[in-house]
């Protein structure tokens, strides 16, 4: 069995071989003049080695033709990085079609969406037959990016990469038009039911003012509900007093609790208001703090403006306007006078200035410690949220209402009156507060006092009905006609 031979060297590549060789030689032998040697370059001592250890000449061929590799592969990999202009345009050009689409589709779905709620066939019908023919240009660009894969210079897509960005483009703004339409309309949806619910809870409310009114008679304002100028008669107004003087006690007896929390003595206190009037009943004190609140509170209640700079403009108010007032503040809430804007405006404005005419500082620190609520009333920044300034501040709503109830009857058809100290007692002008058949100021049963010893109520005239005031008879006071 025969060995096998090696094949025979290629001659051409030898022959290239020796070419180097010669070269090299050349390169790193000098030739100046005397035919010296020279020194052999750095560059070429690595390949002067592997010469040298190389045995034979294919190895030759191979170390020399190592360089000419590198070179012809570095050029190959520059010529793929750099596509030709065409092949560039067609791939931008492809995907800008790619996106257009896409942004079609998400349109049409947008508006496939809405076309549901309320149901619009034709509308339905359009996004739909949308929706197919984007899909069938996304098959076309599809074929396309294969054809040009397998084809580098096939044609690219149907429309450039500028219009496809163009369409693109509209597609989003027309999708961001059917979102808004559809937000749009789910806003006056919700407005809908807003004015719906607001509805019926007013209707809950007038209901349960006449339920109010039906076990508490004269104790609410469900009889003025519907109310208009040319109904208007002084039995509206007597409801509306009846009403305010209900929250006026609130207040006192909320303020009661309060100094005897602070440990006053009210005996002391009433005493101070009303000085040798009271009786010796400890239930009448109550009636010396209505007195002091009730004359805070109605103070000015004769002028238009209730002699504040703020409501000046309410002087040239006529009856009409004051009526559109209350019946606009009839039944607003606490809550609403106490947000930003119910703090500047005229109720706001009254609330603070009889707040700080009623309260005295040092009443306030004593009941709550510091004046930080004195601070915020007179800031204008705010009210306070406790129990104490919202008793207060529903009885001054209640004056307030009753103060453009009485100018809703003409400048000329009211008063307000209170009877003097010491006065005889009158039925046709006032009313006892007092029980009838209760001991005299000795104390001794049957001595009844018939002199007015201060007024709790101020007494109102309504066109020709004459409201009784309500005052506290004493007997330490001289009579008078």
């Amino acid at each position: 069995m025969e060995t096998a031979r090696p094949a025979p060297p290629n001659f051409g590549s030898l022959a290239k071989t020796f070419t180097k060789i010669l070269r090299l030689r050349r390169a790193a032998t000098g030739s100046g003049g005397g035919g010296g040697v020279g020194v052999a370059p750095e560059e070429c001592k690595p390949i002067m080695e592997k010469l040298k250890l190389s045995g034979n000449l294919r190895e030759y061929s191979t170390m020399l033709s190592e360089p000419h590799k590198d070179e012809d592969g570095k050029q190959q990999q520059q010529r793929s990085l750099k596509l030709s202009s065409k092949d560039k345009e067609a791939m931008e050009s492809l995907l800008a079609n790619l996106f257009a689409s896409v942004s079609a589709i998400k349109a049409a779905y947008a508006q496939l969406q809405v076309a549901q709620s309320p149901y619009d066939p034709d509308s339905i019908q359009s996004a739909d037959k949308a929706v197919v023919s984007e899909l069938k240009h996304l098959s076309v660009l599809k074929q396309s990016y294969l054809k040009n894969k397998l084809q580098p210079h096939a044609p690219p897509p149907s429309q450039s990469a500028l219009a496809a960005q163009i369409q693109e483009q509209h597609s989003l703004l027309r999708t961001y038009q059917i979102t808004t339409k559809k937000l749009e309309a789910e806003l006056q949806l919700k407005d809908s039911e807003i004015l719906s619910l607001q509805a019926e809870l007013l209707a809950s409310k007038k209901q349960n003012r006449v339920l109010e009114a039906r076990l508490h008679p004269g104790r609410s304002l469900a009889a003025l509900d519907d109310l208009h100028l040319s109904g208007l008669n002084p039995t509206h107004f007597l409801t509306a007093l009846r009403f305010t003087v209900k929250s006026i006690r609130s207040f006192v007896k909320l303020t009661v609790r309060e100094m005897e929390s602070a440990g006053w003595d009210l005996g002391a206190a009433a005493g101070s208001i009303q000085p040798d009037v009271l009786r010796r009943k400890p239930g009448h004190r109550i009636f010396a703090f209505e007195s002091f609140v009730c004359q805070k509170m109605f103070s000015d209640f004769h002028r238009r403006d209730f002699n504040l700079s703020s409501s000046a403009d309410r002087s040239a108010w006529d009856q009409r306007r004051f009526f559109e007032e209350f019946s606009d503040l009839q039944f607003v809430s606490l809550k609403q006078v106490f947000d930003r804007k119910g703090q500047n405006s005229a109720l706001g404005k009254f609330l603070r200035a009889k707040y700080l005419s009623l309260v005295h500082p040092k009443m306030e620190a004593s009941f709550f410690g510091d004046l930080d609520q004195r601070a915020l009333v007179s800031s204008g920044r705010g009210f306070p949220e406790s129990a104490f300034f919202a008793g207060f501040a529903e009885m001054a709503r209640r004056v307030w209402l009753l103060h453009c109830l009485f100018f809703s009857f003409g400048p000329e058809e009211g008063s307000i009156f209170q009877a003097l100290r010491g006065t005889r007692f009158s039925e046709v002008y006032m009313e006892s507060v007092a029980d009838d058949d209760d001991d005299g100021d000795d104390g001794t049963a049957g001595a009844r006092p018939t002199a007015v010893g201060f007024t709790v109520v101020p007494g109102f005239r309504v066109g020709k009905t004459l409201i009784q005031c309500k005052v506290y008879l004493s007997s330490r006071v001289g009579g008078r006609s």
